[in-house]
C-alpha cells in the first residue's frame, strides 16, 4: 500500500517535470521524461514491486542466490581445468586407443609444428618463416 503511494507520487512529480520541459519546447526530452515517470506506476500496478520486496527482504532468497553463485563458480573452475588438459574425456580415450598422443611433425629447421613460440627461437636464417606467406601471395597472383 505504501509502495503504491510512493510510486504514484514519484510518477506525478516526473510528469510535472515532463510538462514543464514540454512547455519549454523540448518535446523529445519531455517525452523521454514522461516515459521514465510512468515506470513506477506501471510496476506498482503489475505487482512486480511486491515480488521485488520479497526478493530483497527474505534470507532464503539470498541463500538461493549464494547457491546459484557457488554453482556458477564450480562451472567456471571445471571449464578452466578442462581447458588446460589434453581435451575432453572422449578425446583422451581416443588418444589412448591410438597408442598415446603423437608428437608434432618437425618442420624445416628442426622445430616442431604446433608449439607456441617456436617461430621466435633463434639459430635459423628466418627465410622459412616467410615461405607460407610467399606461397599464399603467389597463389593470389601478387
Amino acid at each position: 500500500m505504501l509502495t503504491d503511494t510512493v510510486c504514484a507520487a514519484a510518477s506525478a512529480a516526473g510528469l510535472a517535470v515532463a510538462f514543464v520541459t514540454a512547455y519549454r519546447k523540448r518535446f523529445l526530452a519531455a517525452t523521454r521524461i514522461a516515459a521514465y515517470a510512468l515506470l513506477p506506476v506501471g510496476l506498482a500496478l503489475t505487482g512486480i514491486l511486491g515480488w521485488i520486496a520479497d526478493l530483497v527482504f527474505k534470507p532464503s532468497v539470498w541463500l538461493g542466490f549464494g547457491v546459484l553463485g557457488l554453482s556458477w563458480l564450480l562451472f567456471l573452475v571445471v571449464r578452466a581445468v578442462e581447458g588446460r588438459g589434453d581435451g575432453t574425456r572422449k578425446e583422451r580415450r581416443a588418444a589412448a586407443e591410438r597408442g598415446g598422443a603423437q608428437a608434432p611433425a618437425p618442420v624445416a629447421g628442426g622445430r616442431p609444428r604446433g608449439i607456441k613460440g617456436a617461430a621466435k627461437s633463434g639459430g635459423s636464417s628466418g627465410t622459412e618463416d616467410f615461405s607460407d606467406i610467399e606461397a599464399i601471395l603467389k597463389k593470389h597472383g601478387i
